[in-house]
């Protein structure tokens, strides 16, 4: 397996070298240039700042013919709409355009007639075009006029949402010879424009590649409008795409261009020297930055969690000049969310209030995230309060967020008290809310339930997006449930959604958690083929499926690519390669990277902490996972449902009773939901012991709650009966199990097995074997090591040689290395 991985994991291409600068440096080069500040808008409202600046004129506007010279060349009756009424889309609000003739605003007084017919619109174009041709000869003014007015037309039409129609007067002046001389590229930009608003991407980008084709010669804001749509529609490689098409081409781009081909390579998460790379370029084009600029870099350290390098833009930018606002404070808190760096959230929010900036909504939202990824959620729950004291009304955000954060904690009860509080105050969900109780229930079990939330997104005239089928993979996935993933990721694709970044790093995740592990590399192998570069999440993910096989050897190397320049590791890195250590049973190296953590080498995050008590449960090391345990709660971080799990799993294996009371007694003081991994836990420390009934009465607690037991949850009390000499009680078991719909597995059948051999019962045994071979379940060493072991535990060689000898009759598939093998082994009993 390890052969197979090398090709696919390790990048073709050399690791990009680090800039040989930090960003300050290259910040500075420009300091003499104080530029003129300005206030930029916010990052969400990049497009509309665009298509502002795509729609202002160069030029004067020539002076609209005086009506009482001229005669009305435009007979056509119409039916005119009053300002105010229904029919009024825009209702009521006045359009004008400074530029268009009295001749213009009368054609589109006509063609926003609601009772125009199509064949209406050449005679009233024709009309138009003539009027300029017969009385004013097309000179180089009237062909500017006449430029104005489709411009002026196109525009109106947009403004009234007849964006067909709109197209159909942009296509009648480009099929005509002198359509260049009419149709400007501001018109271009705003039919480009038009197109991205109704989704209609391809047909944008189609129309300015036929314009090309044709001679047209296109202007930076025909292309800028055409990366604008790509983006606004979530196709950042197309955006990137045209931009390099678009230099190529000789066309240079604005300081608005880079400010979007900025944002797009932060949505795309990419290498953040890639990013820096870009802002160079930039200057050295001669385009200096603005706030807006600083902004963005900003925004482009959230994904990987890029806190420092966040810092030096911030630094950079008052060194520059620039005074930060409430957008470039949001942005920065929002990186520090992101990388859980609650202390220096709640520096800048000081920062922010002393420098006159009061905190908004974005900016509790973002103090409430950092909160509620790794705790206490107290207080992000004061945050709220806070929020309120001060009159700021809570939003569908700040809700979500919450949810999302006691979901993530293992607290349902608290996360659905989030939810009914949301509903009362009349905040109608949004779609990542349903994704959060997607997750919520699926990471339970409770499937029905799940599936009830995705039909009522269609009933609250939702529709789900890329992270809603995301959240299903990822909860398929983590359940074993590989046709389920497989199924959810065709319909997916009917859907009509693409698969990105996220997607392929969820599939690599969940065919990983499946044992899928070979179908989780040919996934990223795809995603490579597919031009998509790897971010610190793919990274993560595919250190996730190598741990999850024990493959600490490759996982390290990924580790040093890493650290090569590919991405910065963080957290989530080194809490994979402590589960390589762990399942590659490399105990030496897992307690010498966990000294690193504890000794504050590695920053000793929560979840560090929390991974600690994981593995060191995992590994049945129970000193070093009390030590972690005591240590998170020593720096006042609240474990979450893993954790404590793995200390309630660690107690249970070891039959200490009253520590693992201790732990679910703390559970249920702070809100705790026991999930299933829970209550297998006390099933299996019931199981073992005299009191070994009460496993059963564990499971029939999980099926009143509503949870889907698995194959464990039914293996375990089929193993407490079974043990205990009670084998009618564990058939039923077996039977609750298959009418549940679970497949039994080897260990199941091995359980029987090895139970009716102890007990001399054979042909029950034999029975067993041959039942599991009909079923497509085949028998592993052990379940043929119970039969000769019990064979000669009672004293039968005889048998037990006979049953080697027929086992071709038993098991068609038996090879002879295996009979083989028994063979020695009855030996050994001699």
């Amino acid at each position: 397996m390890t052969e197979n991985l090398a090709l696919p994991l390790l990048l073709t291409n050399p690791p990009p070298t680090k800039p040989s600068l930090p960003i300050q440096t290259h910040f500075h080069q420009q300091q003499q240039l104080k530029p003129t500040i300005t206030t930029s808008p916010p990052p969400q409202h990049g497009i509309q700042v665009m298509q502002d600046f795509l729609f202002k004129q160069t030029s004067n506007s020539s002076k609209p013919i005086n009506p009482q010279t001229q005669p009305d060349p435009f007979p056509i009756p119409r039916t005119r709409t009053r300002i105010g009424k229904a029919r009024d889309p825009n209702r009521g609000k006045p359009w004008t355009h400074r530029r268009l003739s009295l001749q213009g605003q009368r054609v589109l007084d006509s063609l926003n007639d609601t009772s125009l017919e199509t064949s209406e619109l050449d005679k009233i174009l024709s009309l138009l075009f003539d009027y300029y041709k017969e009385e004013l000869s097309l000179s180089s003014g009237s062909k500017e006029r006449l430029s104005n007015d489709v411009l002026g037309i196109i525009k109106g039409l947009g403004f009234y949402k007849k964006c067909d129609l709109a197209m159909s007067v942009f296509e009648w002046f480009k099929n005509r010879d002198d359509c260049e001389s009419v149709l400007s590229n501001s018109a271009v930009a705003v039919i480009i424009s038009m197109l991205g608003k109704e989704g209609k991407v391809s047909v944008a980008a189609s129309l300015l590649n036929n314009l090309h084709k044709d001679g047209f010669e296109l202007d930076v804001y025909a292309y800028t409008s055409l990366i604008t749509a790509c983006v606004s529609n979530g196709r950042y490689r197309e955006a990137v795409m045209v931009f390099k098409r678009m230099e190529e081409e000789g066309c240079k781009p604005t300081l608005i261009t880079y400010n979007v081909i900025l944002n797009v390579y932060g949505k795309m998460g990419m290498p953040w020297n890639k990013i820096v790379g870009l802002f160079e370029g930039m200057k050295n084009a001669g385009v200096l930055p603005d706030e807006y600029t600083y902004n963005t870099l900003i925004t482009c350290c959230r994904r990987g969690s890029l806190y420092e390098e966040a810092a030096a833009v911030f630094e950079d930018m008052k060194s520059m000049g620039f005074v930060p606002d409430k957008v470039t404070y949001n942005a920065l808190l929002d990186v520090y969310g992101k990388s859980r760096r609650t202390k220096e959230a709640m520096k800048i929010l000081r920062e922010m209030e002393a420098n006159g900036c009061s905190p908004s909504i974005v900016t509790y939202n973002s103090l409430i995230s950092a909160y509620a990824r790794d705790g206490p959620l107290e207080e992000a729950m004061e945050l709220k309060n806070q929020m309120v004291e001060r009159g700021i009304k809570l939003d569908v955000f700040t809700y979500t967020t919450l949810l999302s954060g006691f979901v993530r904690s293992g607290k349902d009860e608290s996360a659905m008290r989030v939810f009914e509080e949301m509903r009362a105050a009349g905040c109608k969900p949004n779609i990542c809310t349903f994704n959060t109780l997607i997750k919520m229930h699926g990471n339970r079990g409770k499937f029905a339930e799940m599936m009830k939330v995705f039909e009522e997104i269609k009933i609250c005239c939702c529709v789900p997006d890329i992270v809603t089928w995301n959240t299903l993979l990822a909860v398929f996935g983590q359940n074993g449930m590989d046709s389920e993933v497989s199924g959810v990721f065709k319909e997916m694709k009917r859907a009509g959604f693409v698969p990105e970044r996220d997607t392929y790093n969820t599939l690599i995740s969940a065919y990983s958690r499946c044992g899928s592990f070979d179908q989780a590399m040919a996934i990223y192998k795809r995603m490579m083929e597919a031009g998509i570069t790897p971010d610190l999440s793919t990274y993560n993910a595919v250190l996730a499926a190598l741990a999850r096989g024990g493959l600490w050897e490759q996982s390290e190397k990924i580790l040093a690519e890493m650290k090569d320049g590919r991405c910065k590791p963080n957290e989530l890195t080194y809490c994979s390669l402590l589960h390589a250590y762990a399942n590659g049973k490399e105990i030496g190296r897992m307690l010498a990277l966990a000294e690193e953590i504890c000794s504050g080498v590695i920053e000793p995050h929560a979840v560090l902490l929390k991974t600690l008590v994981l593995v060191n449960s995992k590994c049945d090391l129970l000193i070093e996972a009390e030590r972690a345990f005591l240590e998170l709660k020593r720096k006042g971080l609240s474990p979450d449902l893993s954790t404590l799990n793995a200390m309630i799993s660690i107690y249970g294996r070891r039959q200490m009773v009253t520590k693992t009371n201790e732990i679910l007694n703390f559970m249920s003081e702070s809100g705790f939901t026991p999930s299933l991994a829970t209550y297998n836990s006390l099933m299996y420390m019931h199981s073992r012991s005299e009191n070994f009934e009460r496993s059963e009465e564990v499971l029939k607690e999980i099926l009143a709650k509503g949870m889907k037991p698995d194959v464990i949850s039914y293996n375990t009390v089929i193993f407490a009966y079974c043990r205990n000499g009670r084998m009618k009680e564990a058939s039923q078991i077996f039977s609750e199990m298959r009418e549940s719909g679970l497949v039994p597995d080897v260990i199941t059948y091995n359980t029987f097995v090895a139970s009716y051999a102890a007990d001399s019962m054979f042909e029950e045994a034999i029975d067993v074997v041959r039942y599991m071979i009909k079923h497509g379940c085949k028998p592993n060493q052990n379940t043929y090591n119970s039969v000769v072991d019990g064979y000669c535990k009672h004293n039968r060689r005889d048998d037990a040689i006979m049953f080697i000898s027929s086992l071709c009759e038993l098991d068609p598939h038996i090879s002879r290395e295996e009979e083989g093998r028994l063979l020695e082994r009855l030996t050994k009993w001699s």
